[in-house]
């Protein structure tokens, strides 16, 4: 197995001061993308589909970067449908290849129509029946489209939902001082098709997705100003101010449901964890102690909620879990330095730094996986079939952008500009 590079996340504490990022001269931003190791060689054969130059590259590039290892050469034929496997089912069986996918395109209304097939090879089941997606007729919804496929086939393969078609969206940082300009962008599961959210001159921080993988919550700290929460529609239109409170308003966290909205503040002196309405309205104060209380997390079931507190003392921040029914709270971490913690999509699992290092933990706090010191201290963030993590580092004066399975794999990278904090996975857009 191959040493992988550590992630960093930024600590966002009770005030402004302790998120704000250190000055960095701009620098070219690698994405690096590790997945998992094969089990074994070639356990899907995929064929181009027929009438498609666009969808086939998207899904053979997902499908190759998991478990799965797929192949596309030396096939002993270019069918597009079960039907034409008629008769040549045993030179398929004979390859000891167990799946095989097939499709083709068609246009129907201007739209785009693929019709596509998993097929069991040892018995010549086709799993779940024909597939089929429709998607506008443009390179955009064409890749979308490709990335949905995948996350299709995938599932049907393994039984696990793909994340594929999740998004990821991250802050790109140039300039220093009062010259410095924050991004908050989002691109596509694959690294590829990144797009400018918002800009400000000034520091963005923690983008939070809601549940539907339409909107993001965010802080933006502008010069002489304190953090100030937003939440945007990814669609295109301006953000909408949640929090025009005094103080330090940091760490959004969408309910499960998307109408709830957790987040840090400080307007009403140390700083506490509040909910309120993802739409705005009067905020509801949570915890309230002289120590500062920061980074909450929803819990998937919506029950409770983790945090950060340094109540045990100064620059000892713990991992922290509110339960809402009772209002208790009970210690997570265990010892050290931990913070930044999310959950992973089925509650078993919490990402969070430990230290200078990203790590994974799971529900009782003991520590399952660790990813290293990735130089800007930040916390991994979770995959949403909880199967892979994505965190930011820097390496080399070189922003780094890892996808990382956590079963180990290998990598590929991509260069940008810029450094990369905070990135965060999305689900499927709904």
């Amino acid at each position: 197995m191959r040493t992988h590079k550590k992630l960093l996340v930024s600590l966002l504490a009770s005030t402004a001061a302790l998120l704000v990022s250190p000055n960095l001269l701009a620098a070219p931003v690698v994405l690096e993308l590790d997945y998992d190791i094969p089990v074994q060689k070639n356990q899907v054969a995929f064929v181009a589909f027929a009438g498609d130059t666009v969808l086939s590259p998207v899904i053979l590039n997902d499908l190759s970067k998991t478990e799965l290892t797929v192949t596309n050469t030396d096939l002993p034929q270019q069918p597009h449908s079960s039907n034409e496997l008629a008769g040549t089912l045993p030179v398929w069986q004979s390859m000891g290849i167990p799946y095989l996918v097939v499709g083709s395109t068609r246009t129907n209304r201007g739209k785009i129509v693929t019709d596509y097939e998993v097929i069991d090879v040892k018995s010549g089941r086709v799993i779940q029946g024909k597939q089929s997606l429709t998607a506008d007729n443009n390179r955009e919804s064409m890749r979308y489209a490709g990335h949905v496929i995948a996350d299709k086939v995938y599932e049907l393969i393994t039984g696990i939902p793909g994340d594929f078609s999740g998004r990821i969206a991250y802050i790109e940082e140039t300039g220093t001082g009062k010259q410095k300009v924050s991004r908050l962008k989002v691109m596509d599961a694959d690294g590829e098709n990144a797009k400018t959210i918002t800009e400000v001159a000034g520091s963005i921080f923690s983008p939070a997705w809601s549940p539907d993988g339409n909107r993001i919550a965010y802080s933006v700290q502008r010069e002489q100003s304190y953090p100030i929460i937003y939440v945007q529609n990814v669609s295109g239109g301006g953000a909408t101010v949640l929090t025009p409170f005094a103080g330090s308003n940091l760490s959004p966290s969408f309910s499960p449901d998307g109408s709830k909205i957790l987040f840090s503040s400080s307007y009403e002196g140390s700083a506490d964890i509040y909910e309120m309405s993802a739409s705005g309205g009067t905020p509801r104060r949570l915890t309230n102690l002289p120590s500062s209380e920061v980074q909450p997390s929803y819990a998937p079931d919506g029950k409770s909620f983790v945090y950060v507190s340094d109540r045990t003392g100064f620059n000892k921040p713990q991992v922290y879990r509110y339960e809402f029914g009772s209002g208790r709270t009970t210690k997570v971490s265990n010892g050290g330095y931990a913070t930044s913690p999310q959950f992973s999509s089925d509650g078993t699992q919490i990402a969070f730094l430990s230290g200078r290092s990203a790590a994974i933990m799971n529900s009782n706090g003991a520590v399952t996986t660790n990813l290293g010191n990735t130089g800007i201290d930040e916390a991994p963030s979770f995959s949403p079939n909880g199967k892979r993590v994505v965190y930011a580092s820097t390496q080399g004066g070189k922003g780094i952008l890892t996808i990382k399975s956590l079963n180990g794999g290998e990598a590929f990278g991509k260069s940008g500009q810029g450094i990369i904090r905070s990135p965060v996975w999305s689900s499927s857009p709904k």
